[in-house]
């Protein structure tokens, strides 16, 4: 007979809503941004359910570089243009 132990963590803080701007801000703690990947200028979906606020961080999209050139094609691609001989010190 074996004896298991069973954690289970539920995390629960308390934090404040502050003026930013017009608009107002929450911090996240970092063990909550921790938990659902959440890094500066990560994308969030907000809403509204039943009188509570959902944060949802948004999983985007990796583009390869082949997919992001797909498109171009010699009838839109711009060409390079003259804007006169280099001034100062570049080096061309």
């Amino acid at each position: 007979m074996g004896i298991f132990n069973v954690y289970t963590l539920e995390l629960n803080m308390r934090t404040r809503i502050k003026k930013w701007g017009n608009s107002l801000g929450l911090r996240i703690p970092k063990t909550f941004a921790d938990e659902i990947n959440l890094k500066e200028n990560s994308s969030i979906e907000m809403m509204m359910q039943q009188g509570t606020l959902l944060i949802t961080p948004v999983t985007e999209r990796e583009w390869s570089l082949e997919e992001l050139l797909v498109g171009v094609t010699d009838e839109n691609r711009r060409h390079e243009w003259e804007t006169g001989p280099a001034e100062g010190e570049e080096s061309w």
